[in-house]
């Protein structure tokens, strides 16, 4: 793992208004993730993690602070530069799949590179590639209605993989799955820590945190706890 910060965050701050009232999402958190690393960040709901999420992917801008990207300051892009980098660097892992309901298997894996301008002979490779790396590829002319909850999530890992960025961001990825389907998912996305990928996952879920290298705790809008995990 490189040493020096792939994400680096300085005092993050994300704060909202209800009416006069100010909400402060995130406060001053402060963290780096390193090339190659496997990271996990736990919080309850409403501790803040779904915001730092938000703005590790370039979703969303902090109120203040400073977030440096592979060396970019994030906080000077713009929305399409914004849109560019993500594109990019991120494959983005979510809860609840979200896969276009109309198109089936390959055709949702092969949207990132539909909108990176990729040729359709060469999105269409990579889109099998990564449907056979994930173990789905019978289900490559299904419609999302026509696969099961594990399947559906397994589709939406060769979506994020399919253009080869650096960094996964996987947001509750087993949080709609029983044990036996969120353990494939998590031996999935190990595999490719293994390969090199640096993998980030939002989560509440204890026994999918230890999964990672090292753990980090949110509450509150603040990180309170950071730990190396210990590997056999």
């Amino acid at each position: 793992m490189d040493k020096k910060g792939l994400i680096e965050m300085e005092n993050i701050s994300k704060r909202y208004f209800c009416g006069e009232n100010e909400v402060r999402a995130l406060d001053g958190v402060c963290i780096s993730v390193g090339k190659g690393e496997f990271l996990s960040i736990v919080g309850k709901s409403g501790s803040g993690k779904s915001t730092l999420m938000n703005i590790m992917g370039c979703l969303d801008v902090q109120s203040s602070g400073s977030y440096t990207l592979n060396g970019k300051e994030v906080s000077e892009l713009d929305k399409n530069e914004l849109a560019k980098i993500r594109n990019r660097m991120i494959g983005f892992i979510f809860q609840g799949y979200n896969l276009i309901p109309e198109l089936d298997a390959v055709e949702n894996v092969e949207l990132p590179l539909f909108y990176r301008g990729v040729e359709r002979e060469v999105r269409r490779r990579r889109a099998i590639e990564a449907l056979e790396k994930v173990g789905v590829i019978e289900r490559k002319r299904h419609r999302p209605s026509q696969m099961s909850g594990g399947q559906q999530q397994r589709v939406a890992i060769a979506r994020a993989i399919a253009a080869d960025p650096p960094i996964i961001l996987a947001d509750e990825p087993t949080g709609n799955l029983d044990e036996s389907c969120g353990e494939e998912i998590m031996s999935i996305l190990c595999g490719m820590h293994e390969e090199g990928k640096t993998i980030i996952v939002i989560t509440h879920d204890a026994a999918v945190a230890r999964r990672a290298q090292r753990i980090v705790k949110i509450s509150d809008g603040r990180l309170t706890e950071m730990h190396e995990m210990q590997k056999d």
